[in-house]
């Protein structure tokens, strides 16, 4: 999230003195970099690591929740990343607004992703299901608003501020959601979250690219965002749906057990009880010795 408050902006205003190929250049440069450090620091797994068989990982494939939830990554991230790929044509050439304030306006964009992913993912500890449904619905709001507002110039800079406080901010729980429903295969999870992330972005954006040369225009990327933001509520939804019917299916089960709890306690307490019928001996035994020898 760091990158889209200073690394987006920072490349901008780069490409803005260099050409677009300068920023390319200097991510190339700290790939390099970054792949020493990694090498050097990362921990390797230690020897009482236990590993997932390819197998027991390739069986997490199955599950029809997981392949949801990554079908809500690939509409969520392509659909609001669409849109802010060409957003410097939709704040100069729609909105009137200079080349030159752009970064700044890139810079609202990733404090409001920063803060709205940190208060997005404390909401989706306690609500998870509530909160992608609940985010991609505003989110579709938000960039329809844009398609109409975008040509003033401070509504389009409020309406970009918060399609980064809202626009992203499920994107931890989906992430989490993703290796829950992994099961074993945790690991294999996230990375299909992360592969669906970068696939939404790259199929959103060629697709937005194409409208500009249409008559949308520079509101082209805002209509193709909202359309493919609002996909989202499909997954998502579903998602909310099968949760609640197999929590509907798990307290039928445990209410109807003979084995639950209060059953088990009701037996208990039935076994304990005292009879109301004294026990009946065979023999008397006497207390005295001498008794049995008069006998």
């Amino acid at each position: 999230m760091l990158a889209n408050v200073i690394g987006v902006p920072l490349g901008a205003f780069a490409g803005q003195l260099t050409g677009w190929r300068g920023p390319f250049w200097a991510l190339a440069a700290l790939a390099v970099a970054a792949v020493g450090v990694i090498a050097r620091h990362v921990p390797r797994d230690g020897p009482d690591g236990q590993g997932v068989s390819v197998r027991s990982e390739l069986a997490a494939l199955r599950s029809g929740r997981l392949w949801l939830v990554l079908a809500a990554c690939a509409t969520t991230t392509g659909g609001v990343l669409s849109v802010y790929t060409y957003i410097s044509p939709l704040l100069t050439d729609r909105a009137g607004i200079a080349a030159g304030l752009v970064p700044l306006v890139l810079v609202g964009f990733g404090v409001g992703t920063l803060v709205g992913t940190v208060y997005g993912g404390r909401v989706g500890d306690v609500r998870p299901h509530a909160t992608t449904i609940a985010v991609p619905a505003v989110t579709t709001v938000v960039l329809l608003a844009i398609c109409l507002l975008s040509a003033h110039a401070v509504p389009t800079l409020v309406l970009v501020a918060l399609l980064g406080l809202v626009g992203l901010s499920a994107n931890p729980v989906l992430s989490a959601l993703a290796v829950r429903f992994a099961g074993v295969a945790p690991t294999l999870g996230v990375a299909m979250a992360v592969s669906a992330y970068n696939l939404g972005t790259a199929a959103g954006s060629w697709i937005a690219g194409l409208t500009l040369s249409t008559g949308l225009g520079a509101t082209g990327p805002a209509v193709v965002g909202t359309a493919v933001v609002a996909l989202t509520l499909i997954p998502t939804t579903a998602i909310a749906l099968a949760q609640r019917r197999r929590g509907a299916i798990r307290a039928a089960a445990i209410t109807d057990a003979p084995s639950s709890p209060p059953a088990r306690r009701a037996a208990d307490a039935r076994c304990r009880r005292p009879s109301s019928k004294p026990m009946q001996l065979r023999h008397r035994w006497p207390q005295d010795p001498h008794e049995r020898k008069d006998k």
